[in-house]
């Protein structure tokens, strides 16, 4: 509420703010470390995003050494989401598209992207524009021209079955997802 407050004689107004728990906030980042003890608790992060209503539009960026997990994750994340057949890695095609019941949903692998021509010749500008999810491999490789990721999800491993997971909101949407 607001109040006036003195001060050398002329009133000022101050306004006590406070916060509303279920909005979230309008700048900053937040995030999260998790371990994972095996493809188990891979499936049930996948499972608990896919969840999540915001999914729909998300924009989320995969990071981590050659098989840390990045591809698993997203073929959790698919199946939750209704993926049918067989999800493989876009690494030679950079790209793989997906109906799923009530979205589309593209994965992206930049690992082999070199050429920045591809970005325009692709349509991947009009692709990451548009609604619908975006999972991307190795997003280093085309980050000048890839816009700001509602998640990145950095996996790192610990040992044969173990990961770390540090999974950082840059947006509202990906705020959002985390929560």
């Amino acid at each position: 509420m607001a109040s006036p407050v003195a001060q050398l004689g002329q009133p000022q107004w101050t306004l006590a703010l406070s916060t509303v728990e279920h909005h979230t906030p309008i700048v900053g980042t937040a995030s999260r470390t998790l371990t994972w003890q095996g493809e188990e608790d891979t499936r049930a992060f996948a499972e608990r995003l896919a969840g999540h209503p915001a999914i729909a539009d998300a924009f989320i960026a995969l990071h981590g050494d050659l098989g840390a997990g990045k591809t698993t994750l997203v073929r959790h994340l698919l199946r939750a989401l209704g993926a049918q057949g067989r999800i493989k890695s876009p690494t030679y095609a950079v790209a793989e598209p997906y109906e799923l019941p009530g979205l589309a949903a593209w994965h992206f692998d930049f690992y082999r992207f070199d050429d920045p021509r591809e970005w325009e010749d692709a349509g991947f500008r009009d692709l990451f524009a548009g609604p619908g999810l975006k999972l991307a491999e190795w997003p280093e490789k085309a980050a000048a021209l890839l816009p700001p990721a509602d998640l990145d999800i950095h996996i790192a491993v610990l040992d044969d079955e173990r990961r770390r997971v540090t999974v950082v909101a840059n947006t509202p949407r990906g705020r959002e997802l985390l929560a």
